[in-house]
C-alpha cells in the first residue's frame, strides 16, 4: 500500500525526522491559503499522486508569489500527469502539497528497504540524490553505499556515522544525519514498511539536514496492525479492478497484455505468465484465486477481467490440491454463463478429481477449449487471442465500408 507524500511527511515529523514545513490542498482557494499561512517568500507546489518522477514531468514547480500559486494550482489540479512511473496512461491530480521553499546545498539520497538475500533491512544511501537517481543505480551503482541491518542490534550509530560519511556529509552534521538514519530504522519497523525513501535528503546552506520528499510503502499483509495508516489509503491512486478484487479476496493485478490469466496459487499464477510470453502472448492481469475459489469467487474473478476492453481470451490454469478440479469446473461453467462470455477460453486442469472437472466442462455444451499441460495451454491461448485480434479487425474494416 502506497501513501502520499504529505501524509508521508506526517509519519516522518512523528518519528523525528526533520521535512519542510508544508500544508496538503485539495482545491485552488486551499492551495492560496495554505501559501499565505506558511508566509513565503518562496513555495514550493508540488503534485500528490502514488508515483516518482513528479519533478520531472512538470509535477513540482518552486514559485514566488502567491498569484503563481494560484495559478500552478489551477493548472495541476486535474492535470493527467505522466512519468516514467505512472507510464503512458499518466495519472489524475486531485491533491497538492504546498511547502516552504528550501535553500538546497547538497542532495543526497537515502532508503530502507528489505533485501531478501540476506532477509535483513538494508539502509541504501548515496551521494548523487534527486532525480537522477535511478540511473546513478543502473550505471554506477558503487556510488550507492548499503548497510544490511542486525535485526538483534539495530542500525548502530557507527553505522549510521560510517555511511554518513560516505556520502558526503560533514563530521559537524554527523549527529544530525544519525538520528534521520536511525529514526527513519524504528519508521520502517514500527510501520511494517516495505518502502521508506527519502529522495532528496538536502543538506541546506545553513548545515541542516532536511528530509525533502517522503516515499512510504507498506507491507500488505501487516496492515490489519495499523488501522490509523490503512485510514491513509487513497482509492482514486488505485486500479479500480484491484479495489473489486480486494473485496472478493482475489489477488489480482492489472497488466498490459490482453490474455486474460486465471490461476489457483501465487507460483503458478507466476510460471503461468511466464509462459504465455514464452509463446508469444501477453498477460493481462496477474490473478490468484487461492486455495478456496468457490463459483462465486471465479464468477466475480471472471468479471473483473473481463472489465478490460483489451482482452481477447483468458486461460485458467488449475491444479487441484486443496481445490478440488471439479469444484473448479463447476464455478467456471456459472461464471461463464453468468457473464455471457464472448472471448475465448482455455482450460487446464490437474490434480484432485481432475477427470469429473473435465467431464463437467464437456457436457457443458459451452466452447471451451481444453488443454492438458501449461505449455498446450499457452499455445492455444496465445492462438486464440490472435484470431480474436484479427476477427476484431475484420469487423472494424466492415464497419467502415
Amino acid at each position: 500500500m502506497k501513501i502520499h507524500e504529505y501524509q508521508g511527511k506526517e509519519l516522518f515529523r512523528r518519528f523525528g525526522i526533520t521535512v519542510p514545513r508544508g500544508i496538503p490542498a485539495f482545491s485552488v482557494d486551499e492551495a492560496v491559503k495554505a501559501a499565505q499561512t506558511l508566509g513565503g517568500p518562496v513555495w514550493v507546489v508540488k503534485a500528490q499522486i502514488h508515483a516518482g518522477g513528479r519533478g520531472k514531468g512538470g509535477g513540482v514547480k518552486l514559485v514566488r508569489s502567491i498569484g503563481d500559486v494560484r495559478a500552478l494550482a489551477q493548472q495541476m489540479l486535474g492535470m493527467n500527469l505522466v512519468t516514467h512511473q505512472t507510464g503512458p496512461g499518466g495519472q489524475t491530480v486531485r491533491r497538492l502539497l504546498i511547502e516552504d521553499g528550501a535553500d538546497i546545498r547538497k542532495e543526497l539520497y537515502a532508503a530502507m528497504v528489505v533485501d531478501r538475500t540476506t532477509q535483513r533491512v538494508v539502509l541504501m544511501a548515496s551521494a548523487d540524490g534527486g532525480m537522477d537517481i535511478e540511473e546513478v543505480a543502473a550505471k554506477t551503482p558503487e556510488r550507492i553505499h548499503k548497510v544490511f541491518i542486525d535485526p538483534r542490534m539495530g542500525l548502530t550509530d557507527a553505522q549510521a556515522d560510517d555511511v554518513a560519511r560516505k556520502i558526503g556529509i560533514p563530521d559537524v552534521m554527523l549527529e544530525q544525519a544519525r538520528m534521520m538514519f536511525e529514526a527513519l530504522y524504528r519508521l520502517f519497523n514500527e510501520t511494517d514498511a516495505a518502502l521508506a525513501e527519502i529522495n532528496p535528503l538536502i543538506i541546506t546552506g545553513d548545515g541542516r539536514l532536511i528530509a525533502l520528499d517522503a516515499k512510504l510503502n507498506f507491507d500488505p499483509n501487516a496492515l490489519f496492525r495499523h488501522p490509523d495508516i490503512v485510514a491513509l489509503r487513497d482509492l482514486d491512486e488505485e486500479d479500480p479492478a484491484e479495489i473489486e478484487a480486494s473485496k472478493f479476496d482475489l489477488s489480482y493485478i492489472s497488466l498490459d497484455g490482453d490474455i486474460g490469466c486465471l490461476v489457483n496459487g501465487a507460483g503458478l499464477a507466476m510460471a503461468t505468465m511466464d509462459v504465455i510470453k514464452l509463446y508469444g502472448g501477453n498477460p493481462a492481469n496477474f490473478l490468484d484465486v487461492g486455495g478456496g475459489a468457490s463459483a462465486e469467487k471465479v464468477t466475480e474473478a471472471f468479471k473483473i477481467m473481463l472489465r478490460n476492453p483489451e482482452l481477447k481470451a483468458i486461460l485458467v490454469n488449475i491444479f487441484g490440491g486443496i481445490m478440488r478440479c471439479d469444484v473448479i469446473a463447476e464455478g467456471i461453467i456459472a461464471a461463464s454463463k453468468a457473464v455471457s462470455l464472448k472471448v475465448p477460453l482455455v482450460v487446464r486442469m490437474k490434480g484432485t478429481n481432475e477427470q469429473q472437472g473435465r467431464e463437467l466442462l464437456a457436457q457443458s455444451g459451452l466452447p471451451i477449449i481444453s488443454a492438458n499441460n501449461m505449455a498446450e495451454a499457452a499455445q492455444k491461448v496465445v492462438e486464440a487471442a490472435k484470431r480474436s485480434r484479427t476477427q476484431q479487425v475484420e469487423r472494424w474494416i466492415d464497419a467502415t465500408r
